[in-house]
């Protein structure tokens, strides 16, 4: 019997959001219910932390220097086989619902070559997935925290009012509705709470979240290197919630549609969010606001599985990547991609069959420079390309030592360490680790220099 998968994911969402991961308000009970009866990772980590590449990685199970969308506003390629069409293939219906981000070419603060951010995306440009569609390309510029608009699989706009978050889980609502069970399905729900609203340059929670998260818990990087979290995490968290009460919606529609018992549910997010907090340095070539760095604020997401074999209420320590999401949701479908996805199927680290497994990620970072990241248990490495803007390149010959944490010390990443005599053997070691993942990712070995 194939499993119904359902894969829900926000859009710059902190871990330590969560109440699962630590967050000491009630902000997401729905979830941390979800925890307690499927697996959560408390160490997941995403592999770009810029909403665009990521997504193409979601879609691919590519690097994004491999598919070439290495930042924002670059049209997902023609020709390559994505995740839409290996589950299809393997006789899923597909949804897709929400923010797609990969249809869209040039600069959105330049009018696009091919402007789908503010019209239909047409069916070539989809990536595949030819069944129920309620997106926008970019949703914030197709609406702001309350009211906007998306398009149907038919090209028709469909206008929202309410609260983004809401309307945008409505729609995954009348698509169980009209779920006729035909064919087990694939639906993602891409919300884009918590991110900031661009044009409004602000987190726009729902009405009230100022209030009714005022006794909020700063994050220790966030009150200490005092960015706007203060005035912003109010609104961030009622977001947050949102999502979480949406996500209550959507478990209780499945056991209403008695489908529940038959269907993986997979929550995570792109990124996190550092609110200002990093970036600020002279290595900073391209542009930044709350991601775009390779800090554990940006790249440490939410990541809870529940359902399936995904049961027990088990806690996974282990470092895990996003990237591993397309292989194992195709993994849930019976399909077995091999080596055509880069990760790893998640149920194996679950299940403890990861003999000779390395416990270790990897980041490539774009847009505020062109970048590179390892993090293990202790140490989080990161280098940057001296020169090269990261909206203009996504990888280069040369890269130089830009940051060292020693993570048993110093959890939170406030004292760089990278020039300190005494961390030599540990830069050596976390360099060489780096060099071995971009030589794997991306089939050469650049230079890093001190």
């Amino acid at each position: 019997m194939a499993y119904n998968i359902i894969f829900y994911f926000s859009d710059q969402q902190r871990w330590d959001t969560c109440g699962c991961f630590g967050q000491p308000l009630n902000i997401t009970p729905n979830l941390d219910a979800l925890a307690k009866e499927g697996v959560k990772f408390d160490n997941a980590f995403s592999p770009q932390p810029v909403c665009g590449p990521c997504r193409a990685l979601f879609q691919t199970g590519k690097y994004p220097t491999e598919t070439g969308c290495f930042r924002n506003n670059i049209m997902l390629p023609e020709g390559l086989k994505t995740l839409a069409n290996y589950i299809e293939e393997a006789g899923y219906e597909t949804a897709y619902i929400g923010k797609w981000h990969l249809a869209s070419d040039g600069e959105l603060e330049k009018k696009p070559t091919i402007d789908h951010t503010v019209t239909a995306v047409p069916q070539e440009y989809r990536g595949g997935y030819t069944g129920f569609w309620r997106a926008a390309d970019v949703l914030e510029f197709t609406s702001h925290g309350y009211d906007g608009f998306v398009f149907d699989e038919n090209n028709n706009k469909i206008d929202f009012k309410g609260y983004r978050a809401d309307c945008i889980n409505d729609f995954a609502l009348e698509y169980l509705d009209q779920y006729k069970g035909e064919k087990p399905f694939f639906m993602t729900v891409s919300q884009i709470e918590p991110h900031h609203q661009n044009d409004h340059n602000c987190y726009e929670g729902p009405e009230g979240s100022k209030e009714r998260f005022a006794d909020f818990v700063l994050p220790h990087d966030l009150e200490v290197l005092k960015g706007n979290a203060a005035e912003e995490y109010p609104d961030y968290l009622g977001q947050c919630a949102s999502l979480d009460e949406n996500l209550g919606k959507l478990v209780a529609k499945l056991k209403e549609k008695g489908l529940y018992e038959n269907t993986i549910i997979i929550y995570a997010s792109d990124h996190g969010s550092h609110f200002k907090t990093r970036n600020k340095d002279s290595h900073l070539n391209g542009y930044d606001d709350y991601k775009r760095t390779g800090h554990d604020s940006a790249l440490h997401v939410p990541l809870v599985i529940a359902g399936g074999p995904y049961a027990g209420g088990k806690e996974i320590k282990e470092l895990v990547s996003t990237e591993s999401l397309p292989k194992t949701i195709l993994a849930m479908a019976g399909v077995d991609v091999g080596d055509a996805m880069i990760g790893e199927n998640l149920l194996d680290v679950v299940e403890e069959k990861t003999e000779g497994r390395k416990n270790e990620v990897f980041a490539q970072i774009s847009e505020s420079r062109v970048g590179r990241v390892a993090r293990t248990e202790d140490y989080l490495y990161a280098v940057y390309a001296p020169g090269v803007n990261g909206g203009e390149k996504g990888a280069a010959d040369r890269y130089a030592d830009d940051y060292l944490y020693d993570l048993k010390k110093d959890p939170w990443q406030l004292e760089n360490v990278v020039a300190d005599p005494a961390y030599a053997e540990a830069k050596a070691d976390m360099r060489a680790r780096l060099l071995d993942w971009i030589e794997r990712a991306e089939g050469y070995r650049p230079e890093i220099t001190d």
